[in-house]
């Protein structure tokens, strides 16, 4: 359980009590008339602060142009509700390309324009830009976990787990669902290799057998991989995925033409999401009872309200739409609940990226309103890693298609820690653990 600190030395008791009165409100109430916690009108004579947000766009492939526009949104909806704390937030957004060069080309952008935080994006070229936001300490709040700086840096902040997280859940999901076989799936890759060692940490403590099946992500055609999964198509054999959305859908092709009848299919969020079994025919679809394995509730909880009620009036402008169920929205939307929070939570005192920091470091927790567990960058819930000692977040959530929707057969969240560091399993596959009411 992590430690709640007191309050640090140098920061007055009325600075806190206002973050901490704010954030009980923030998060449900993000649209509410109560606003953000700012006092003034959203005029000019405000203070700004300045955040970017990037995501690549127009690639063909990676896209999460979600991302941008829903960061867009939620800086003019604050804006429109006085601000955060007294300031404007001035949101840039960037198209990062999925190239080294533009993400490189959006670092360079937000320092250039004095960004105190670079906020819930995606990118996997962190070796890129994370070099520049560090030489300007600018912290970087919630990445969606492509790559290892996010893990590593001191100033990244990251909200959920990365693949591995996902990984090594959907091992202890498969684990409660009786497999006892089980094949993967993954990228023919460096990284890929990873996902090997973290999916058979989670099936060992159960005996439970572990092909290793690589694939080419650049190919179009699966067969052969969807054919060594299957194999012999025992009771108790079951098959996970964990490729980018593309090859994931052309996979999911592959196995549908091949004849299986025990061989159940499982996959992790960001391969595939709620459009995805919507345009692969539901519950008529070959992701009918798939397992999923996330890092936050699914689309249909309650958890998103707030940010359905952003997307919605962002709809009712006739501007242009974003996908709830997209694990890069709602990555940006935690992230930027994290943020905000933080800035309440500075009180008097001036923002900037270095304030950020020191409040995110701070260790006192955040509450996603439900999105994830309460989140802290204290020294205290670090994972006992050399390769990831920032990844806070190591709790997933168990999902399965039902009557064509991802839903949560049983609410709440599993750690996976003890994967991740080599650890000793609680009693049982894993239990969601219900969040506090």
């Amino acid at each position: 359980m992590t430690r709640t600190p007191g309050p640090r030395p140098g920061r007055t008791t009325r600075g806190r009590a206002v973050g901490l009165a704010a954030t009980a409100a923030l998060l449900p109430a993000l649209l509410a008339t109560s606003g953000c916690g700012g006092s003034a009108a959203a005029g000019t004579d405000q203070a700004e602060l300045t955040v970017m947000t990037w995501a690549p766009a127009n690639t063909g492939s990676t896209d999460r142009p979600g991302m941008t526009t829903l960061a867009t949104a939620i800086g003019d909806t604050v804006n429109a509700q006085g601000g955060v704390a007294g300031h404007r937030l001035k949101v840039l957004t960037c198209n990062e390309h999925n190239t080294a060069d533009g993400a490189t080309a959006c670092a360079a952008q937000a320092v250039a324009a004095g960004a105190v935080a670079v906020i819930g994006s995606y990118s996997q070229y962190g070796e890129a830009f994370m070099p520049q936001l560090s030489a300007k300490g600018i912290p970087y709040i919630g990445g969606y976990g492509l790559s290892s700086p996010e893990f590593t840096s001191p100033i990244s902040y990251p909200v959920a787990g990365g693949t591995p997280a996902l990984i090594a859940g959907s091992g202890r999901q498969l684990v409660a669902a009786g497999c006892r076989t089980v094949a993967l799936i993954r990228p023919d890759t460096p990284v890929g290799d990873t996902l090997v060692g973290a999916l058979a940490a989670a099936l060992a403590p159960d005996n439970v057998k572990l092909t290793d099946v690589p694939a080419r992500e650049t190919s179009s055609d699966f067969t052969a991989q969807a054919q060594q999964a299957i194999g012999a198509d025992r009771p108790g054999n079951c098959v996970t995925a964990a490729l980018s959305p593309v090859p994931t859908v052309n996979l999911l092709d592959a196995l549908r033409r091949q004849p299986r009848q025990n061989t159940r299919l499982a996959s992790v969020i960001g391969s595939f999401q709620q459009s995805v079994v919507d345009s692969t025919g539901g519950d008529s679809g070959p992701l009918a009872d798939a397992y999923a394995t996330g890092w936050y509730p699914p689309e249909v909880s309650k958890v998103w309200d707030p940010l359905r009620a952003v997307v919605n009036g962002r709809a009712a402008a006739g501007l242009a739409s974003i996908d709830v169920s997209d694990p890069g929205v709602e990555t940006t939307w935690v992230a930027y609940q994290v943020f905000l929070q933080s800035v309440q939570r500075l009180g008097d005192q001036p923002v900037t990226a270095t304030a950020l920091r020191g409040e995110l470091d701070g260790g006192t927790p955040i509450n996603t309103g439900g999105a994830t567990p309460p989140l802290s960058w204290g020294l205290t819930s670090m994972l006992a890693s050399a390769d990831t000692p920032r990844l806070v977040n190591t709790s997933v959530t168990f999902q399965q298609v039902k009557n064509g929707r991802l839903a949560e057969p049983q609410p709440g969240f599993v750690d996976v820690r003890w994967v991740l560091t080599g650890g000793k399993p609680p009693a049982g596959p894993g239990t969601p653990t219900p969040l506090p009411s």
